[in-house]
């Protein structure tokens, strides 16, 4: 039984208990002695119902608690003791509190999830899907968030096709909330803008550089000296089959072979993140590789690459995506969620963003398609 099953389960244990308390309690009544009473019994139920209830079904759950109670007082005769009044009243409070916890835990979720459609719109809004097909590579991307329903992140990824061919980046802000969304907002606007001007893809890196400096002077408190942005950077020019990749401090992109080869771009010369030119200064330098037809250009942070499973191994996406052979980028970037999702068990403690571009076989345009992933045998490639 997985983790969804059990949890489906304990919901719904939790959802009955209510009216397993009221019968309980009725049962107990009638069993002991005339000494014992089942004033917890009635009280408890309106309580639990409160959080998974509606308002409605709360107020149901506590008069039928009430009316339970005063019942048995009735049928035993003792409903003109002093216990029995105390008792009654009693449940009657408590089944009002109820009905307040009811209605702040209601307030509270409307609220959360206001909040949380404002932050999906914010996060949707400086974070556009790229197009599928882009100057004739094939693109996929995907944000995938460590916890459901939350949407706010500062991971980023970004699409540009350009004059001097497709640009893309993808990096990760330092810190969360709306603040990391400022700062995503920044970088995304900050390349777009470069990406069109700059005739390199070192100067795309120096403006990025620039843009980081200058907000970060513009801020206060902790991010004004601690804010900073890990980043790869790319480009693919237009006839060439190469790719010219920098790296800023960001996890290595790795290049899947049509045959289920890899390889690992790892940067000639290793650099610090931007936003730390007060450190350390240096020329960014690009690396060339060779882009055949067929390829893949798989770009991630590190929510990838530091998800661990039960035991803390790390997912290593080289190992784990070694001879293996997909159709297209949506269908690379579907398996390797999956494949994270089985390998933590679910339980991601990193946001991750993934971009994907295929280059097409010549002559074998891509089209979307449902196919099974071949599995090749690793120790025969």
């Amino acid at each position: 039984m997985g983790q969804g099953e059990d949890m489906g389960w304990v919901r719904r244990f939790v959802r009955a208990l209510p009216a397993a308390l009221i019968v309980g309690g009725v049962i107990f009544d009638q069993l002991t002695p005339r000494g014992f009473t089942a004033a917890p019994f009635f009280s408890a139920a309106p309580v639990i119902a409160a959080p998974f209830y509606s308002f409605r079904a709360t107020l149901v759950t506590g008069v039928i608690a009430i009316l339970a109670i005063a019942g048995l007082h009735v049928y035993d005769d003792t409903s003109e003791q002093g216990s029995a009044i105390t008792e009654l009243i009693t449940v009657i409070t408590v089944s009002v509190v109820a009905l307040l916890i009811n209605r702040v835990i209601r307030l509270s979720g409307e609220e959360l999830a206001s909040a949380r459609v404002v932050a999906e719109t914010a996060q949707r809004a400086v974070l556009p899907v790229p197009a599928e097909r882009i100057a004739g590579l094939h693109i996929a991307a995907r944000y995938e968030a460590a916890q459901a329903g939350t949407f706010i992140g500062g991971d980023l990824f970004a699409v540009q096709d350009t004059p001097y061919g497709v640009r893309l980046v993808v990096g990760d802000v330092r810190g969360k909330g709306l603040g990391a969304v400022e700062a995503v907002a920044v970088v995304i606007g900050a390349f777009r803008e470069a990406a069109e001007q700059e005739v390199t893809i070192e100067r795309v890196a120096q403006r990025l550089e620039h843009a980081l400096t200058r907000e970060g002077v513009r801020r206060e408190g902790l991010d004004a000296f601690e804010g900073f942005t890990t980043a790869a950077l790319a480009e693919i020019p237009r006839e060439q089959g190469v790719i010219r990749l920098l790296n800023r401090g960001h996890p290595e992109p790795l290049l899947l072979y049509a045959d289920g080869g890899i390889h690992v771009l790892a940067p000639t010369d290793p650099a610090l993140p931007l936003g730390l030119a007060d450190l350390a200064a240096w020329p960014d330098r690009a690396d060339e590789t060779e882009f055949p037809p067929g390829a893949t250009l798989l770009l991630y942070t590190d929510g990838l690459s530091e998800a661990r499973n039960a035991e803390g191994t790390f997912y290593e996406p080289k190992e784990r995506l070694r001879g293996r052979i997909f159709p297209g980028p949506e269908e690379l970037l579907t398996a390797v969620t999956d494949d994270v999702r089985l390998h933590t068990g679910g339980h991601t403690t990193d946001d991750m963003a993934l971009l994907a571009v295929g280059r097409p076989l010549r002559g074998q345009p891509y089209r979307r398609r449902t196919v099974e992933i071949i599995h090749r045998d690793r120790h025969n490639p």
